[in-house]
């Protein structure tokens, strides 16, 4: 009894506190309940507003383009679809009629730009979708920003596909052309009381150098080059020859490459030269040389080192070749012991081993030093040529030039003088062009 006795005020107690606390949380659960209803109110007021203004604004720029409403405006908020009477009002002859519908000019460019997002045409437009009803009818779908980057990829190709464009497949050029041309002058004047005496002399100098080169970007690499001199002189000296050659070369050189690894290439070098016109001297009309007296082909088997720096300053081309085979020919048959055959022969075969170094060296804009050492050998007789070639630049057309050439060949007759060594010099001045 006495415990029953104390749950009872207990009880009692508790009893009162519950019945004092659900007024609070009443009030509290209506308090929610209204800032929901509200929240939900003024949601519906806001879209609402919404709808009435872009009507109000379809309004007034058809009523300011002269047209009444016809809710064209709504289209750009309404489910995105195709419309045809866009396409064929921009596509139509008539050009006494603008394009000059806004809604119009938009739609068509998502048509041409993004056609991936149309997903209606104007006849399956989803049922109870109205202009009326755009504001809150048409929710866009909510995706993620890697999702969006991942369907950008597929677009591109839909609009390629889309567009009627006729796309044209070109195949890649792999051939170079280069020229240098230059046209050099050289007077002297000597007046009769000159007091060293003299001689009056004129020349010119006429030269050209054609590079028509294929190069594949990969293993091929084919290049041809047509080196063309030709110069005259005449002097009051000569009463024999009106005119003589001051220098007279048809050069061509081909390579044909295959890349073994970076800048070396197994190739096949074939070189071919003779001259344009007869070789004379002061008063003599023996002839020394001429075209084919001699001709000369080498063909050789090696190795091409492509010499190529980074700021394309020094540019050429290094040919070693252990195998060689050297053809000489010379037309005038009483000039064959001139130039090495004997035995009233006209023709010369022989092998050996042979090395060509091609290199041009630009160290500033307007010089060039061209330089081209050849040599040749039997292991019985050697034959080597040292070109050089300076070119100074004053502008784009004009230019003078030094040439020196050291000739070494024991295969001809000994000149006592100077041995088995040849020279050859000019200077000149004159007009230039490249290409």
């Amino acid at each position: 009894m006495k415990v029953k006795t104390l749950y009872f005020p207990l009880f009692f107690i508790l009893s009162i506190f519950i019945v004092q606390q659900l007024p609070a949380q009443s009030s509290k659960r209506n308090a929610i309940i209204d800032d929901i209803v509200k929240s939900y109110t003024d949601s519906l007021n806001f879209y609402k507003k919404k709808c009435d203004s872009l009507r109000l604004i379809n309004d007034s720029v058809m009523q300011s383009m002269g047209s009444p409403a016809d809710n064209k405006y709504f289209r750009l908020f309404s489910p995105l679809a195709y419309y045809p009477d866009i396409a064929n009002r921009a596509l139509r002859m008539d050009e006494s009629q603008d394009f000059d519908n806004a809604a119009d000019r938009n739609l068509l460019q998502v048509y041409l730009n993004r056609p991936d997002l149309v997903e209606y045409s104007s006849t399956d437009i989803p049922a109870g979708t109205s202009t009326e009803e755009v504001g809150i009818a048409h929710q866009p779908e909510r995706i993620e920003l890697t999702k969006q980057v991942k369907s950008a990829t597929p677009s591109v190709k839909t609009d390629v596909e889309s567009s009627n464009v006729d796309l044209v497949v070109t195949r890649p050029n792999f051939w170079t052309f280069h020229g240098d041309y230059y046209l050099q002058f050289l007077q002297n004047y000597v007046s009769e009381n000159w007091y060293k005496s003299g001689a009056n002399s004129y020349s010119m100098m006429g030269t050209a150098t054609l590079q028509y080169n294929y190069n594949n970007k990969q293993k091929v690499k084919w290049d041809n080059k047509l080196e063309l001199r030709l110069g005259f002189q005449t002097t009051e000296a000569d009463t024999i020859n009106k005119f003589k050659t001051s220098d007279d070369l048809v050069r061509y050189t081909s390579k044909l490459g295959l890349q073994a690894h970076a800048n070396w290439y197994y190739t096949m070098q074939l070189i071919a030269q003779t001259q344009f016109t007869k070789g004379l001297r002061n008063n003599n009309d023996y002839v020394f040389s001429d075209f084919m007296s001699p001709f000369t082909l080498n063909v050789s088997l090696g190795m091409d080192y492509t010499v190529n720096t980074k700021n394309k300053k020094l540019t050429g081309a290094i040919h070693i070749a252990p195998f060689a085979f050297k053809f000489k020919y010379v037309d005038r048959k009483y000039l064959a012991k001139s130039f090495g055959i004997y035995g009233g022969h006209r023709t010369l075969e022989d092998f050996g081993s042979q090395y060509t170094i091609d290199i041009t060296w630009a160290p500033v804009n307007n010089f060039k030093w061209k330089t081209r050492i050849y040599g040749y050998t039997t292991y019985h007789k050697y034959e080597m040529e040292w070109e050089n070639t300076l070119t100074l630049q004053f502008n784009k057309y004009i230019s003078t030039c030094l040439y020196l050439y050291p000739r070494f060949d024991d295969s001809v007759n000994r000149v006592d003088d100077h041995g088995y060594i040849q020279f050859k010099e000019y200077f000149s001045f004159g007009f230039s062009y490249s290409m």
